[in-house]
């Protein structure tokens, strides 16, 4: 009766997870072994600032989650230890964390593979994700690069007007 129970729970936690996983519009798998607790924290509370989900999960609930969503392109990195950040609202918050932590600490942390929108990632993919800024940033710099021209037009267009003040004038 006991591994009943726990084969229900087991169950109930692997839909749990399903439902993070398909709710978010992306997410990343990490190989965290090794790492300090003083770390660990930093890392928590950078993406709990960020908006991000992580937790560490057992690759076989992880496996059996993915398998129910229709997704095998995580098999074969569903071994050791592994965590998973998850973000509902930024395609590319998790990559971009984990990604320069992984950079700081690459002897105990590593990106697995990641998935944003529909699309799997390896290692190498979710590095090249983690390089793009926030969408915010990119926002602030469209709009800095257009002011400029914005500026020139209304300056421009301030001379004329000062031209045909002082051609009425005189």
């Amino acid at each position: 009766m006991a591994s009943e129970k726990i084969l229900e729970v087991k169950k109930a936690k692997v839909v749990a997870l399903e439902e993070l996983l398909k709710n978010s519009v992306s997410f990343v798998l990490v190989d965290y072994k090794g790492i300090s607790v003083e770390d660990d924290t930093k890392l928590r509370k950078e993406l709990r600032e960020a908006g991000v989900h992580y937790v560490v999960e057992k690759n076989s609930l992880l496996r059996f989650a993915f398998k129910n969503m229709g997704i095998d392109a995580f098999n074969e990195v569903l071994h050791g230890t592994t965590a998973v950040a998850l973000s509902n609202d930024d395609q590319t918050a998790p990559a971009r964390i984990l990604g320069k932590f992984a950079e700081e600490h690459e002897e105990y942390f590593n990106l697995k593979a990641g998935y944003v929108e529909g699309v799997a990632y390896d290692a190498a993919g979710v590095a090249k994700l983690s390089k793009i800024p926030s969408k915010e940033t990119l926002l602030a710099q469209l709009v800095g690069s257009l002011q400029g021209p914005i500026q020139k037009l209304a300056a421009t267009l301030q001379a004329v007007v000062d031209s045909k003040s002082e051609d009425t004038a005189a």
